[in-house]
């Protein structure tokens, strides 16, 4: 499967820098990053990198569709201090106060989130996703636990654990 996206485009001294949020983390465009560091940077550059810093992609840009390296918010930062150059502190402020919040602003309401809940003593896993809460098939298990304090919980039933358990969650 190939990834394609549309980035939002933010403007720094008339040049661009293509920028997205993917499952809740920020991505940069290289060259574009390149641009405003003036330095040359090249997917050698990324090497340096781990793995789940850097990324390839298909942005579309001015209605075409071209493959682009991105980099994430913790490897754009690694690079700033690698290649390091004192001009780059406005630079880095740009990033961390502007850019960085409106993306995080502009987020996809409906993407899904992972939190934990305790329940009955034991964490387990759980997606929020288009209003609802999911549990992985697997954890169900650990919720029907019969528990001294939670007795009630193994005699009612998978069902009803998991209406309290999001009642529990939304606070009601």
């Amino acid at each position: 499967m190939t990834d394609c996206f549309e980035p939002q485009i933010f403007i720094r001294h008339h040049r661009q820098l293509r920028a997205l949020q993917l499952e809740n983390q920020a991505w940069f465009c290289l060259p574009d990053i390149a641009r405003l560091m003036g330095k040359p940077l090249d997917e050698r550059a990324t090497y340096k990198l781990d793995p789940d810093q850097r990324r390839t992609a298909w942005l579309n840009s001015n209605g075409q569709w071209t493959k682009h390296i991105l980099i994430s918010e913790s490897g754009l930062f690694a690079m700033l201090v690698h290649h390091y150059v004192p001009e780059n502190r406005a630079l880095r402020q740009w990033l961390t106060h502007e850019v960085l919040p409106t993306l995080r602003d502009k987020a996809e309401p409906c993407s899904p989130s992972i939190n934990a809940m305790k329940w009955a003593g034991c964490s387990v896993g759980l997606l929020q996703w288009q209003s609802d809460y999911w549990v992985r098939l697997r954890d169900l298990p650990e919720l029907m636990v019969e528990r001294s304090q939670n007795r009630r919980v193994a005699r009612d039933g998978w069902k009803s654990v998991l209406i309290r358990w999001r009642q529990k969650l939304i606070g009601r």
